[in-house]
């Protein structure tokens, strides 16, 4: 559910402040967002961090982020993707991670729809995005289990149960079976 709490303008220093009640939020033209999920969207999050994060860290390609961080948009907008990766070469010169928010959209968004997701708030991130230097976009919807990929922001390729994942160039060589993200428990 996404709820709008406030309009004005955000310091950096005031987002970050504000209190670890285990919601997510983003702002959006000035208005701060409220977005919770129900326990499948974190669980789908949750498996494709795990086995993107695992496969970026094995292959020290960069690194994986979740949603509890922002990405500040050249419009002021802070978006917090479902998970996020950005290339070792965009972190050139680093030793740590910063704490504060990233400049621009990561190389890979991984945005999971929630019920209450509208076609138009959906598109509005996608455009940002790829406006801000995003290179891959993965739509996950699990009421329909499948994928959309995106390389700017028309959909490219929609993918089902018997398609995989693709990192493309972003991701070299990532590949992970769609299917395996909508499984039925097994134990």
């Amino acid at each position: 559910m996404t709820v709008a709490l406030d309009r004005k303008q955000w310091t950096d220093e005031e987002f970050m402040a504000l209190p670890d009640t285990g919601d997510r939020y983003e702002i959006v033209n000035g208005e701060l967002i409220v977005t919770n999920s129900g326990a499948r969207h974190g669980y789908i999050a949750s498996l494709i961090s795990i086995v993107l994060g695992g496969y970026v860290r094995t292959h020290k390609l960069g690194i994986t982020i979740d949603s509890s961080s922002a990405f500040s948009m050249k419009s002021g907008n802070k978006r917090a993707p479902d998970v996020s990766f950005l290339t070792r070469e965009r972190l050139q010169g680093l030793k740590k991670v910063p704490n504060g928010f990233w400049q621009g959209a990561p190389d890979l968004v991984v945005e999971i729809l929630s019920p209450t997701n509208t076609v138009e708030e959906i598109h509005q991130k996608i455009v940002e995005y790829f406006e801000n230097g995003a290179r891959l976009i993965w739509i996950v919807n699990p009421q329909d289990e499948s994928v959309l990929t995106y390389r700017s922001p028309q959909p490219d390729r929609l993918l089902k149960s018997g398609d995989n994942l693709d990192g493309e160039d972003v991701v070299p060589g990532f590949c992970f079976p769609v299917v395996e993200l909508f499984a039925e428990l097994d134990f």
